[in-house]
């Protein structure tokens, strides 16, 4: 029985609040940026090659250019010597030729002379500078690699709708491009709001605690793609949450708040925020992280999180992380989900969708996974220690041992 048929009207599904969110947050606009500086951006438009890849025949080894057939009987009895005319090597800008009986001495990614279809790999040979004594036969090819065969000319290299890192932007200065048009990674202010919590590296005094959620969700940002810049903790006043918000959107292209959004006298983001610019708050069928808020504040999205850790950290990775990928116009997915069975019973509460901290492994074939033996969304030390969540539907109340399940596998 789901939430809404127990009478709980106020409460929307996960697939409800996702759905909202995904049709508000706008996809950022494009830049341009040297190279370098789209490293962890998603490219906007293709990129072809201009040229084919590598753009002329050079030669794979170190050894000698020949003609293949002078060297066709070479044996380590009865080596084949044969004169050397030069040396060319790797960025030789001369027009370099060879006619049969001839050798020239050639390096790694050196264009090969015209006249010569083999290689003969110094290791061969005696290594000789004047004449080199050839001891195995180059069948005609050998060592060469043939312009094209990398990337044709005209070639995409790179799709848009994908993530710059290392190979793709050593491929794209491979084809000669310096910049590229890019939708840049989300910045993303992350503030976690309560006066009980104070900076790691401080003392606590009575009834406080150190501050973790800024941390680990700016570091999921970072995680997600995009930019994460943890703002420090703003106690529980009004005034200073709502200074504090207009003051972060000259940088923020989203805002996420731990904290401040349940029931209590003191949630003063949901208390600030409540009926401003589009954001409302709602209960979401989900458990670790029922109270959610979202909307555009002043144009900027907001993400207000629930302050329990587990359910802070749960629900980024459910509503915020597919919401970045949103806004670098990729698909929203969620994060890599596998079927597993289940080495235990779990149990769930009905109507809720339940996102259990669990330890998956794969062996003979088989994911196999295990829910952690504590699951309070206060909790932090069994997310610490999971890989994974564990999905449980709405309406499923009891897994014994032995189901198929779907779970999610978190950053590693």
């Amino acid at each position: 029985m789901t939430a809404r048929q127990t009478g709980a009207v106020d409460m929307r599904s996960v697939d409800e609040h996702l759905t909202e969110i995904l049709g508000s947050v706008p996809v950022l606009p494009t830049l341009d940026l040297a190279l370098l500086e789209a490293q962890g951006t998603v490219l906007a438009e293709p990129v072809s090659a201009p040229v084919p890849l590598p753009p002329f025949d050079n030669s794979a080894m170190d050894g000698y250019a020949v003609v293949a057939s002078d060297v066709a009987g070479a044996t380590e009895a009865e080596p084949v010597v044969l004169p050397v005319v030069g040396d060319i090597v790797a960025g030789d800008p001369a027009v370099s030729a060879i006619r049969p009986g001839l050798t020239a001495r050639i390096m790694t990614g050196a264009p090969m002379p015209a006249g010569a279809d083999a290689v003969v790999p110094v290791e061969w040979t005696d290594g000789g500078n004047a004449t080199v004594r050839i001891s195995r036969p180059a069948p005609p090819g050998n060592h060469i690699r043939r312009a094209g065969e990398d990337v044709r000319a005209g070639q995409i290299v790179v799709d848009a709708g994908t993530r710059l890192n290392a190979p793709q932007i050593g491929m794209i200065a491979a084809v000669g491009q310096a910049r590229v048009t890019v939708r840049p990674r989300p910045r993303v202010v992350v503030v976690a709001t309560g006066d009980e919590l104070r900076e790691p590296g401080s003392q606590l005094g009575h009834g406080q605690i150190w501050e973790s959620n800024g941390y680990m969700l700016t570091a999921a940002v970072g995680e997600a793609g995009g930019v994460g810049y943890r703002q420090a903790t703003v106690v529980d006043e009004p005034g200073k949450v709502l200074e504090m918000l207009e003051d972060q959107l000259v940088r923020a292209d989203a805002i996420v708040t731990t904290g401040g959004v349940s029931m209590g006298t003191k949630d003063v983001v949901k208390e600030v925020l409540a009926g401003t610019g589009t954001v409302n708050f709602h209960k979401v069928s989900m458990r670790p992280g029922k109270p959610q808020g979202f909307g555009l504040f002043k144009g900027t999205p907001v993400f207000t999180l629930p302050g329990n850790p587990v359910s802070a950290y749960v629900s980024f990775q459910i509503f915020v992380r597919p919401a970045l990928r949103a806004m670098q116009g990729l698909a929203p997915d969620p994060l890599p989900t596998v079927t597993a069975v289940l080495a235990e019973d779990v149990q769930s509460p009905a109507g809720l969708r339940h996102f259990l901290r669990g330890n998956l492994s794969f062996d003979g074939g088989t994911y196999t996974v295990t829910a952690a033996e504590v699951q309070g969304s206060h909790q932090l030390g069994s997310l610490a220690s999971a890989n994974s969540l564990i999905q449980v539907p709405e309406e499923v109340e009891t897994l014994p041992a032995g189901s198929r399940v779907k779970v999610m596998r978190l950053p590693s």
